[in-house]
């Protein structure tokens, strides 16, 4: 794992509100840089620091699930609407890997043509020119 540099307050205050708020600027404002060059140094410091970030964007995301699933959970038994409830319980049933398969057709057509009208489409594709006969009649 790559060694990263140790980082003093204002970087550490910019990362914690980007991952908060996810604008830049504002967590550069928060952190206490100038307001007038905040652009700038919010987008030098998402690019300096975009591993870090993706990390706690991670890290934020992960200590949210419990209350995600808390929240569905309870849908799924107190929501009024028999449609919520339903789409709670098919989404904790989703999760809990029993979403069904879904269906996909597919068509394939395969277009066989004689060795005949493959020479003439070559010639075509050559413009014209005439094929040398060394060209097998047969694949196999």
């Amino acid at each position: 794992m790559p060694r990263r540099e140790k980082l003093d307050e204002r970087q550490e205050k910019f990362i914690a509100e980007y991952v908060k708020t996810g604008n830049g600027t504002q967590a550069c404002i928060a952190a206490g840089y100038s307001a007038h060059s905040a652009t700038q140094k919010a987008w030098e410091l998402k690019k300096r620091y975009a591993d870090l970030i993706d990390d706690r964007l991670k890290e934020a995301v992960r200590d949210k699930v419990p209350d995600a699933l808390g929240t569905i959970l309870l849908l799924a038994k107190t929501a009024k609407s028999e449609t919520v409830r339903l789409a709670a319980a098919k989404d904790i049933a989703d999760r809990g890997g029993l979403k069904p398969t879904e269906k996909i057709e597919q068509s394939i057509q395969q277009v066989e043509a004689s060795t005949e009208e493959l020479r003439q489409e070559l010639a075509r594709l050559l413009g014209g020119e005439e094929i040398e006969e060394d060209i097998p009649t047969t694949l196999n």
